[in-house]
């Protein structure tokens, strides 16, 4: 899924996509669908879908966006990312939202339909686009800010991908002989936490990994990019503002900044989109000194996981937190944008708040924040107030109760967990 639109306003960001940003498993990663579930909403999102289909926004900020992705080092050990950053103009295409048709099946492996689920679900959506020019060019003579942006749950070579792919040597990166890695699946009587914690373990050392990449570039030390694109990576010499580093992510993605920041220092401060909480373990949070923003949504967050946000809340330590009444998990997401609002709100992609207006919330709230710690000459600051929740769409903190609540955590199939601290 894509972010919320920061990169089309003034930055390059980095997004960490060991799949294309689509994580159907995502959609609500608390609460147990059956397979005979799943099957019949499929069924209906097929049969609407061609009468609801929408197109993802354009981002409205100043600068045209530029899409390309990178690959470096040959195994399933090196950095796979998508790039967005201000191109030079839009005359190239919008690129693909979902580029392969091993995506859908591994979705289709995920829901546990059949293979030809995957092949409708292709059909469907596999034209569809995102605003951003293929391969466009630098718009260069300035040095901009850098977000890594991780995923939910889909989108890391750590086994949450619904699908991802590498290439096992250079003579399989010459003919586009791609292996695939699918979902890692939980074995029967297999506890979820070991796994989840491992997996947000590799997505912060994933995030620093990529990051040193893109500074080694910026460096003018550019590894050759094994994807052949006709975007010039060398252009990006001096482009990277090193001061102005930040890192974003929604749910498993949110987790995955908590972690980052107790990790890598170069991340000036951190902004969790609807966090899931389950995977991050529980002595993580002391150790963030780094300015943290929570942004969540109504209908997703229950006490526990809260709860375990509340503990990263320090003395001294700048802690933020706004929910975006009527939002829903996907409204995060590109997702949102996929469909019309009937189907929309039968697979809780859309919440009561317009699409768009969630969206833009969470951006400016992002970017006044973003402004605030990274020193940025913009004018965000006149969206301060939404950092503290003064807006009539806006809950300051949080709607849910934790008074006298167990602190638990929900696994990926809802249910409930004691908390691992």
């Amino acid at each position: 899924m894509l972010p919320p639109k920061l990169h089309a306003l003034f930055c390059l960001c980095i997004c960490l996509m060991l799949v294309h940003p689509f994580y159907w498993q995502d959609l609500n990663p608390v609460s147990h669908i059956e397979s005979s579930a799943r099957v019949n909403k499929l069924q209906a999102l097929m049969a609407a879908a061609r009468f609801g289909q929408t197109k993802i926004p354009r981002g409205s900020g100043s600068y045209s966006v530029g899409c390309t992705d990178l690959m470096f080092d040959y195994t399933n050990k090196g950095t796979f990312l998508r790039l967005y950053y201000p191109s030079q103009d839009d005359d190239h295409s919008d690129t693909l939202w979902i580029p392969n048709k091993e995506y859908f099946s591994g979705l289709s492996k995920f829901l546990g339909t059949h293979w030809l689920m995957g092949k409708i679900l292709s059909l469907f959506f596999g034209s569809m686009t995102t605003p951003a020019a293929w391969n466009s060019p630098l718009r260069t003579g300035a040095k901009y800010p850098l977000i890594i942006f991780s995923h939910g749950l889909g989108a890391f070579r750590d086994g949450s991908a619904s699908a991802t792919y590498y290439f096992k040597d250079q003579s399989a990166a010459e003919i586009g002989n791609k292996t695939w890695l699918y979902l890692r699946t939980l074995k029967r009587g297999e506890e979820e936490f070991p796994l989840r914690n491992e997996q947000v373990l590799q997505r912060a050392k994933e995030c620093s990994q990529a990051l040193n990449l893109i500074l080694d570039i910026d460096r003018g030390r550019p590894d050759k990019n094994l994807l052949d694109s006709e975007f010039d990576v060398e252009q990006m010499k001096d482009s990277i503002d090193r001061d102005k580093i930040a890192v974003i992510g929604h749910s498993f993605g949110g987790a995955t900044v908590i972690q980052s920041l107790s990790e890598d220092q170069r991340f000036r401060c951190g902004i969790a989109l609807d966090a899931w909480m389950f995977p991050v373990g529980g002595d993580v949070c002391s150790r963030i000194p780094q300015p943290l923003f929570f942004i969540n949504s109504e209908r997703f967050q229950y006490p526990s996981n809260i709860i375990k946000m509340k503990k990263c809340y320090l003395p001294d330590r700048e802690r933020k937190m706004i929910t975006i009444r009527g939002s829903v998990h996907q409204n995060f997401a590109d997702f949102t944008f996929a469909t019309g609002k009937i189907i929309g709100y039968i697979f809780t992609l859309k919440g009561e708040i317009d699409s768009n207006v969630a969206m833009g919330l969470s951006n400016k709230a992002s970017l006044a924040f973003l402004q605030k710690h990274l020193g940025l000459q913009k004018d965000f600051d006149q969206w301060d107030s939404l950092i503290e929740g003064e807006d009539d769409n806006l809950i300051p903190g949080t709607n849910i109760d934790t008074t006298n609540h167990h602190a638990t955590l929900q696994n990926s199939t809802g249910i409930q967990k004691p908390n691992s601290d």
